[in-house]
């Protein structure tokens, strides 16, 4: 490759080369010239695909290394490898000398992302995943019962577009009729050239389950990414200025994961399939800036599924701050206090804890003199105790498992 250097690095059978939670963070990430490594972590709740092994032509350490953060998995030599190290900095520039390299890492990031979706909802939702368009309606009827016509009417559209001969149209015509009145920033008529887009307030740029083959770059403004399964929502994420979304139905031609709203008014660029291929090769920075949103979506849901391990809802309420905070690049040691960009309502969905469950454990973390809720948000008058509480409830979790496995 001209004008880049690569170095070339070599690993005994069972010598670890990264090593999981590592205080520093990760710089370069491996692609495996020769040999087997295999991959594991500390709490594996879900299977690995593969079972973990990767062979030549494979890589790892990418996620920690492109969304800067500390290791999130153990890589072993399980055979004598030779291993092409690649720096964070000279990423672009691999992505400019050999396009299939970075396509390679996208779609199994995307694969990866799916893969990893539908096993936190399956965990959280305890139900699994379904792809099937059909599935707009009841997406429709549950923003129809709480009164969210922004949401409903377009997933009601949606629905009877993708479903036309499907037994509930005339019933999803109806409502839509009746729900009308209350409907304002709804639009379907974006024409193919149409790369700029607003979206007022509560308005969907796409629902989960319908097809879809644009991602959109946030220009300006903020959109929650959500999921809703037998009647429950679970908030995967906030998405703000530059960050971008919808590719995995982009790049794998599926239907949508999750639902896209606008959580405040926000402007955006669109790139469909055609504009996407001439971005691979023609911007660099910018498939950088994809694989690193990516690589922070994963090394997200992974701390998601982590949190699922403690059986206390009090604590996987404070580990789900303590989340943010890392995402956000937040020193987790500070003594300074904190404005989350969400509330209490968003932190139950989060946690996919039933509504039921809500106040108790608002109340419960009320009782932590530290924390606030202040204009709908959550406020921590010192980010240390954050920290603190999690560890305490970790080790309490630590316990309980130990007697559960000698019981």
């Amino acid at each position: 490759m001209a004008d880049l250097q690569l170095a070339f690095v070599n690993f005994k059978q069972n010598a670890y080369i990264v090593v999981e939670g590592h205080t520093q963070i990760a710089d370069r990430f491996f692609i495996i010239r020769t040999g087997k490594v295999r991959i594991s972590k500390t709490v594996q709740v879900v299977k690995e695909e593969g079972g973990g092994i990767l062979g030549p032509g494979d890589f790892f350490s990418v996620v920690s290394t492109m969304s800067s953060h500390r290791q999130i998995e153990t890589a072993q030599a399980i055979t004598d490898v030779t291993l092409i190290s690649v720096h964070k900095e000279q990423y672009s520039q691999l992505i400019k000398n050999n396009a299939p390299v970075a396509m390679k890492i996208i779609m199994q990031f995307s694969k990866r992302m799916r893969y990893l979706d539908a096993a936190l909802a399956s965990i959280t939702l305890n139900s699994m995943v379904t792809e099937d368009p059909s599935h707009l309606f009841s997406i429709a009827r549950y923003y129809t019962d709480i009164r969210q016509y922004e949401q409903a009417y377009y997933a009601y559209h949606q629905y009877i577009k993708y479903c036309p001969n499907a037994p509930d149209v005339e019933r999803a015509q109806d409502i839509m009729g009746k729900i009308a009145r209350y409907v304002h920033g709804v639009r379907f008529d974006y024409k193919p050239d149409e790369f700029a887009r607003v979206y007022p307030k509560n308005t969907m740029l796409f629902c989960e389950n319908e097809p879809g083959d644009e991602l959109f770059i946030i220009q300006k403004g903020a959109v929650k990414i959500t999921k809703i399964q037998e009647n429950k929502e679970v908030l995967l994420a906030v998405l703000k200025t530059g960050d971008i979304f919808g590719e995995m139905a982009l790049l794998e031609s599926k239907p949508r994961s999750a639902s896209a709203i606008a959580y405040e008014d926000c402007t955006v660029m669109v790139v469909n399939r055609a504009n996407f291929q001439q971005m691979v090769s023609s911007q660099p920075q910018m498939i950088a800036r994809l694989t690193t949103l990516l690589a922070e979506r994963i090394w997200l849901i992974y701390k998601q599924i982590e949190n699922t391990c403690i059986t206390d809802p009090l604590g996987r309420a404070y580990d789900m701050l303590l989340m943010q905070l890392e995402r956000n690049r937040v020193n987790v040691s500070s003594d300074q206090a904190y404005f989350f960009d969400f509330g209490p309502k968003e932190l139950v969905t989060m946690l996919g804890l039933p509504q039921s469950e809500a106040s108790s454990i608002m109340s419960k973390l009320l009782e932590n003199k530290h924390i606030q809720f202040q204009r709908d948000k959550i406020y921590v008058q010192h980010i240390a105790k954050i920290l603190k509480e999690v560890e305490m409830f970790k080790r309490l979790q630590a316990r309980e498992d130990f007697l559960r496995s000698r019981a």
